[in-house]
């Protein structure tokens, strides 16, 4: 990292801004993100605490957000982005898919999509459809090559192995392409004396509420596997939309950077108790420093914006 951006980085490190990303994402410098994970509000969801945004101005609402994620991340970097579709009139909207055209059309690469099992989903019955039990987790990168530690995600190869492994066929001693020609093609021997492999892309997780005031439910172990997966010690997450500081926690537990950005003031200070909390200290926070700095970010942020206008109006 360049000496300026390091500079221009380092009050935000390790802090919850107080304020709307729309604007704090502009103080953040160019290429200084390894990791961008986040839940941001889904279309007409949170109203209370967020105001809703409707499904058909959710994408127009989010491709500005989008355009300065994709210019504060590190070429190399991953942005992991936890979004649903939802109902409208009876049927499906299509924001999620239309906003992920539109992000391409922005320059990202669409790379992957995990989907999350929320495996204590709640129960339910609907005439036309079943309950929900699953989310979706788009990757955009913008490059084919970017950072990823597949190994610090690897899980046990289960019990199925003592019996697969114990009597092979003549298939299983070579590379054998699939008979249907989709280029898929597996050498089971490879697996004989290993205790890990390689997971799929479909995360089973239960869902998570740390603080009932709170709408999320987010759990931990969430950004975490993303963290391990696309990050080192040392390097810098940002969640803009950090709600209850999910993803802070994480980077605490893994040795990470994180910068987490909060339109709400009450969830700011729940973030920074549960990371005083998680970092065992005794749960004090010196709220005057933090309103100070998030201050300065705010007014910043407001003289950016006044001079961006003046430009604008004189040209």
């Amino acid at each position: 990292m360049h000496p300026d951006t390091r500079t221009q980085l380092e009050p935000f490190l390790n802090r919850i801004v107080l304020g709307d990303c729309r604007e704090v994402l502009k103080q953040i410098p160019d290429e200084s993100i390894d990791l961008i994970v986040t839940s941001p509000p889904y279309a007409d969801q949170r109203k209370e605490v967020y105001g809703g945004v409707h499904p058909d101005q959710y994408v127009e609402w989010f491709l500005p957000i989008s355009a300065e994620l994709r210019r504060v991340l590190k070429p190399t970097g991953s942005f992991v982005l936890n979004i649903k579709e939802r109902v409208v009139n009876g049927e499906r909207h299509t924001y999620v898919l239309e906003l992920i055209l539109e992000m391409r059309k922005q320059g990202w690469l669409w790379t992957e999509e995990y989907m999350w099992h929320k495996k204590n989903c709640y129960p339910g019955k609907w005439p036309n459809r079943f309950r929900d039990a699953w989310e979706r987790l788009l990757h955009f990168t913008k490059q084919k090559q970017f950072k990823m530690f597949q190994e610090a995600v690897m899980v046990p190869m289960g019990d199925w192995k003592d019996g697969r492994l114990k009597k092979l066929g003549e298939n299983d001693l070579y590379r054998f392409n699939s008979r249907a020609g989709s280029g898929f093609g597996k050498r089971v021997a490879n697996w004989i004396g290993r205790e890990y492999a390689y997971p799929t892309n479909v995360l089973h997780m239960a869902t998570e509420c740390y603080n009932r005031y709170h709408a999320a439910t987010f759990p931990v172990d969430l950004p975490a596997w993303f963290i391990k997966l696309f990050t080192e010690p040392g390097d810098v997450v940002l969640d803009p939309f950090m709600g209850s500081g999910t993803t802070a926690v994480a980077c605490v537990r893994l040795d990470r950077r994180y910068i987490g950005i909060e339109i709400k003031e009450e969830y700011v200070r729940l973030a920074e108790e549960r990371i005083a909390k998680e970092q065992d200290e005794d749960g004090s926070l010196d709220w005057e420093k933090i309103v100070r700095f998030n201050s300065g970010v705010a007014q910043e942020a407001s003289r950016n914006a006044s001079r961006k206008s003046q430009h604008s109006s004189s040209s």
